[in-house]
């Protein structure tokens, strides 16, 4: 599908974070992390990572980062490796360098060149899917097969 050029730039353009906890590019974390401020990682954590559900709380993973686990927050930010899946209930940008290996769940997708994801992508915006769609061709083995007169 092709957009305008207009919608593009406004999907993949910069939001302003504030990120009040620094994971460094030095320092690898073992274990779950639950936060209620912006968390920014350019190191490792081997563990999931839970932003309160009821704030405006963004993870960002910069190029060093790497992250092996589930990644839940209103906007995730990745230009690392995520090994696992990531749920973002508002947004969720893959910048170029980006590596997902798992599960994309998002309100709205922004993806630059140079991302790569292995894994499904599930939008929660409760859009259709885009492109042909024919139920015709969907078969269900629970149900017997008639012919139509």
């Amino acid at each position: 599908m092709f957009f305008k050029k207009k919608y593009v730039d406004e999907l993949l353009h910069p939001t302003i974070e504030d990120f009040d906890t620094i994971v460094g590019a030095s320092t690898v974390i073992h274990g779950r992390i639950v936060t209620d401020t912006g968390l920014r990682i350019d190191g490792t954590v081997i563990g999931d990572i839970e932003a309160q559900a009821n704030g405006k709380i963004s993870v960002a993973l910069g190029k060093t980062g790497k992250v092996e686990g589930d990644i839940h927050a209103y906007r995730v930010l990745i230009a690392g490796y995520v090994e696992g899946n990531i749920y973002a209930s508002e947004r969720v940008e893959l910048h170029a360098g980006a590596k997902v290996n798992g599960d994309v769940t998002y309100g709205q997708l922004g993806i630059e060149s140079g991302a790569s994801i292995s894994g499904l992508m599930i939008s929660k915006a409760g859009e259709d899917p885009v492109g042909h769609y024919d139920p015709s061709m969907l078969v269900r083995s629970d149900l017997p097969l008639t012919k139509n007169k």
